[in-house]
């Protein structure tokens, strides 16, 4: 074991490392100037148990209805070898429907198996995945469609190798090699919401990456990987799938940046305290200095993606910063809600910088007030 491996068991107590998904490695591009969640993720720290034993404990999940919902959804795309799919997936791109297809589940040997969870039978599945897909590279026009169902790929995370398994990868489709996603949010009136497609958008990245890194590692071009996403959803209130592409373009950009600043581990650990714990068996007045010795970017965003938000919102709640990106952004450099309060009862700004906030600030406590008096502006 290398130091810094040795390092990083002791961060987090010693045991197993809890293994990164798709929706994990996907969480870490949300906000990838936390330190904090930069070192617990690179040691493969218990968050969920962290943030029970400092009293903020996790409130997010997927119910078991939407996990029932969404797996009812996909199998009923993937019916019939994917004819619907295949159907849906080439319309969107541009290409004939009706051509030649194969269908290959890749994943159909070990049913049951979570990937990032499990290990039992991953090995040749992966194994296989990677003939399989390296097969499939494009070789020319004639050749047939290949839709490949729940292949298994590999990213490197902090030094951990990571399986991940998407819906569907679809080869040979306009030349390329697509990501497909399968999700059970709807699609109303042609728009769905933003939010739960941003999120898709960016799993659907990790899926991507993983997918070069596959064909560069068996000698293909990784371009051959198209940044565009095809996410399939629900149209309207009912079960009849529609196709859209997503670009991943930008997701890729930041998904490889902290990646590679995760890789930089080292750097992270020379900047804790030599006593630092992440280990949820450790005292928890203990754990929280540890976690407070580390900075934190909170951001409300943070509570839909993190465990420890809670934590990280309470440390925070004299910060600007806790309001939100716009708020703290609007307030051009004001820090604390303290400064806020003061600028807007009519303090001097501190710095030049704060000058329009405190304008902006004097001007909404004066409408405030009006408003409060039944006095219209």
């Amino acid at each position: 074991m290398t130091s810094t491996a040795r390092r990083l068991a002791e961060i987090r107590g010693g045991g197993a490392p809890r293994r990164h998904n798709a929706r994990t490695i996907a969480a870490l591009t949300g906000n990838p100037g936390c330190d904090r969640r930069a070192v617990l993720d690179s040691a493969g720290a218990d968050k969920p148990g962290l943030a029970e034993r400092v009293g903020f404990p996790a409130r997010f999940g997927q119910s078991r209805f939407a996990i029932t919902r969404g797996n009812a959804f996909e199998a009923q795309v993937k019916a019939d070898g994917g004819a619907e799919l295949l159907r849906l997936v080439a319309e969107r791109l541009g290409v004939d429907p009706t051509g030649p297809a194969t269908w290959t589940d890749l994943g159909a040997e070990d049913r049951g198996d979570q990937p990032g969870e499990q290990e039992p039978g991953q090995p040749g599945r992966a194994a296989r995945s990677r003939a399989a897909l390296a097969a499939a590279a494009p070789a020319g026009v004639d050749d047939p469609a290949a839709l490949f169902d729940h292949p298994l790929l590999g990213l490197d995370v902090a030094g951990q190798r990571v399986h991940l398994e998407p819906d569907l990868v679809a080869a040979r489709l306009a030349g390329r090699f697509h990501v497909v996603e399968i999700k059970s949010f709807p699609v109303i009136d042609g728009q769905a919401d933003p939010g739960k497609v941003a999120a898709a958008a960016i799993q659907s990245a990790v899926y991507v990456l993983a997918l070069r890194e596959l064909l560069a590692a068996e000698g293909h071009a990784p371009e051959l990987v198209s940044s565009d996403v095809v996410l399939v959803c629900p149209r309207d209130f009912a079960n009849r799938p529609v196709a859209s592409l997503v670009d991943v373009r930008k997701q890729l950009l930041v998904l490889r940046r902290q990646l590679d600043r995760m890789a930089r581990v080292d750097d992270l650990l020379a900047r804790l305290p030599a006593d630092f714990t992440a280990d949820p068996s450790a005292d928890p007045q203990r754990l929280r200095r540890s976690l407070s010795s580390v900075p934190a970017r909170y951001a409300p965003d943070c509570l839909a993606a993190c465990e420890l938000a809670y934590f990280c919102r309470d440390e925070n709640r004299a910060e600007t910063a806790a309001l939100g990106r716009p708020v703290r952004e609007a307030l051009g450099g004001v820090a604390t809600v303290a400064e806020v309060l003061a600028l807007a009862s009519g303090a001097d700004p501190g710095a030049p910088e704060q000058a329009e906030a405190a304008a902006l600030l004097r001007a909404a406590a004066r409408l405030r007030a009006d408003a409060l008096a039944g006095q219209p502006a």
